[in-house]
């Protein structure tokens, strides 16, 4: 397992937040530009790319069973179960799945491979 920052160097940004609440205090997460810009991936897939990193925090592994997935992101269990396969067909992700009723491990790849640059 790999710290995300030690795969990809990312530049600093000029961020100030002001004015916490009991919402922001629980923490927020990055997501990629080209995931957000993406006409290739459903935005349930990027609802759901956001979701993983946020489950891996500064790792580039995570392991949220399908169901708490569905649950976190507001979906049924059938639409969590078709981002994640969006997601691993383009390359986004990979999943191990482990077994034993245990939950899948899914690795994130901070890779653009798949996506094509708007013209």
């Amino acid at each position: 397992m790999q710290r995300i920052g030690e795969t990809t160097a990312f530049k600093d940004h000029n961020l100030k937040l002001q004015g916490a609440d009991i919402a922001t205090r629980r923490g927020w997460t990055g997501v990629p530009n080209f995931i957000l810009e993406s006409d290739q991936i459903s935005i349930g897939a990027k609802l759901t790319y956001a979701m993983l990193l946020k489950y891996a925090r500064e790792l580039d592994e995570c392991f949220p069973g399908q169901e708490r997935l569905a649950k976190d992101m507001g979906n049924g269990l059938r639409s969590a179960v078709r981002y994640i396969s969006e997601l691993e067909q383009v390359g986004l992700i990979s999943i191990k799945r482990r077994g034993q009723g245990r939950p899948n491990l899914y690795t994130i790849h901070l890779k653009a491979s798949f996506w094509k640059k708007k013209k």
